[in-house]
């Protein structure tokens, strides 16, 4: 099983406060742990305070009053940048990112821990489509695999426009609706028939 570009979306069970009605992007599968972000939890800070902390002005007014994601419980100091592919310009060819610290996610998008990519957004070029965060989340090898035969989870695989073009209050609904459910449908009771 590889969830990697998946949703994981939290049962109305699941009580970690972290990811009480969640929806998680899986940017990395493996047998050895699953690392994603949470997508529909803004925090109280703004791209723009987030820039204006690290130094840099954001010349991107599209960007500026969009929030800064709490992307997990793990390194919640340190940014997390899920943007759409940006290819070194030497080569058009080339499947090389143009940032330092990039993961390629099989289908594609990327996700960037270097301050390179927010120095291109505060000079207004930089990815069309980005997603900050502060923060991931992680799991261990099995981890994910038990919390998913506990019904902690339900997966789907990732729709774009749920993280970019879907407001943040919808986006659990919305990756529900992936599966055909809506939250009504679900019981906070996890079991097994």
């Amino acid at each position: 099983m590889n969830l990697t570009h998946h949703f994981l979306i939290a049962m109305p069970g699941l009580e970690d406060a972290s990811f009480a009605r969640s929806v998680v992007y899986l940017c990395e599968h493996s047998e050895r742990g699953a690392l994603g972000l949470i997508i529909n939890k803004p925090s109280e800070i703004s791209l723009k305070g987030l820039f204006d902390k690290v130094d840099l002005s954001l010349r991107r007014e599209d960007l500026s009053g969009e929030p800064v994601y709490q992307g997990g419980p793990v390194q919640t100091e340190r940014g997390f940048v899920l943007h759409e592919p940006m290819f070194a310009a030497a080569s058009f060819d080339s499947d090389e990112s143009a940032y330092a610290s990039t993961m390629a996610i099989p289908g594609g998008l990327e996700m960037t821990t270097s301050k390179d990519v927010l120095e291109a957004l505060s000079t207004g070029a930089g990815p069309r489509r980005v997603l900050v965060t502060l923060g991931y989340s992680s799991w261990g090898e099995g981890q994910l695999e038990s919390e998913l035969a506990e019904n902690s989870w339900l997966t789907v695989g990732a729709d774009l426009s749920v993280i970019f073009d879907t407001p943040v209050g919808e986006r659990y609904d919305r990756a529900l609706g992936l599966l055909g459910l809506q939250s009504w449908m679900l019981s906070p009771d996890a079991g097994h028939a």
